[in-house]
């Protein structure tokens, strides 16, 4: 199986080293690389250079400074990578940051994942940081969900999902879509990424106001925003995190603001939303 993979970078000049030296030093060694500069005003673009001209499986695409929103930024740089390439010419397409360290058997154990299970339709590694000078897992989402910086999709669950959404919310979005297409998420504890951008950063903490966008453009219905938002407001502690957070997502059902999904893949997400809930807090 063939590899396309695209990497979204902005001002990435000291992370970006490591993560494409991981790449050429992958076991499987049928893969191209697109690395987008989105509008990078550091040495992204030297960096970039002095792959692009030592290895053939490495290209770039320059973008100018993107303005889009949280979210929405990466996955637009990712798609202006994805246009420029033949999709008939790949079997496995990666969405992957630009501040990672794959193992060496990474993309190795993705391919033998996807080969043996034709129902995968998505498929990563764990993330780690480090903290007090280990490698510790991430702890941001359950072991169960492939994260953004570390996506794999097969090609034909892509297509059929029509792709990833540039939205707040598009790495979830992704994995409940392909569920309800009848593809598997599946990750691979044994594969442990370093992120390295942040050391000792703790991932799970964001502002109430995040929370509220996040759930809004996931297109959660009412009930399931509000069930969502108690439960970050009671990792908290936070009566008044709760308030913040409603008050975000009714400011966006207010603007009406537009949602990158179909009114049938709502219903699909909040369908999917109350079965989970149901299974782990209803009991039923």
């Amino acid at each position: 199986m063939r590899f396309l993979i695209i990497i979204p970078a902005h001002n990435e000049e000291n992370n970006l080293p490591f993560t494409l030296d991981s790449l050429q030093q992958q076991s499987c060694k049928d893969f191209k690389t697109v690395i987008v500069n989105d509008g990078s005003t550091d040495k992204t673009a030297e960096v970039i250079r002095k792959y692009t001209e030592e290895d053939f499986r490495f290209t770039t695409v320059n973008l100018q400074k993107s303005l889009h929103q949280p979210g929405s930024k990466v996955i637009n740089a990712f798609k202006k990578g994805l246009e420029t390439q033949d999709l008939n010419e790949f079997d496995i397409i990666c969405k992957f940051d630009s501040d990672v360290i794959f193992p060496e058997n990474y993309l190795e154990k993705i391919e033998e994942s996807f080969l043996s299970n034709p129902d995968y339709g998505l498929v990563g590694g764990l993330l780690y940081i480090e903290k007090n000078g280990s490698w510790v897992y991430e702890g941001n989402s359950n072991k169960h969900h492939v994260r953004g910086p570390l996506k794999a999709y097969r090609k034909e669950s892509y297509l059929q999902m029509n792709g990833v959404r540039e939205t707040l919310g598009w790495d979830n979005i992704d994995a409940i879509l392909l569920q309800n297409l009848g593809w598997k998420e599946v990750v691979l504890p044994e594969l442990h990424v370093k992120l390295i951008k942040v050391k000792g950063a703790d991932y799970t903490i964001k502002p109430a106001e995040y929370y509220g966008k996040y759930f809004y453009f996931l297109g959660l219905n009412r009930f399931l925003a509000y069930i969502a938002s108690f439960k970050e407001a009671a990792k908290s502690r936070s009566f008044s995190f709760f308030f913040t957070i409603i008050r975000s997502y009714e400011n966006c059902r207010s603007a009406k603001l537009e949602l990158k999904i179909s009114e049938k893949e709502q219903k699909a997400i909040n369908r999917q939303r109350w079965e989970m809930l149901k299974k782990k807090w209803l009991k039923m």
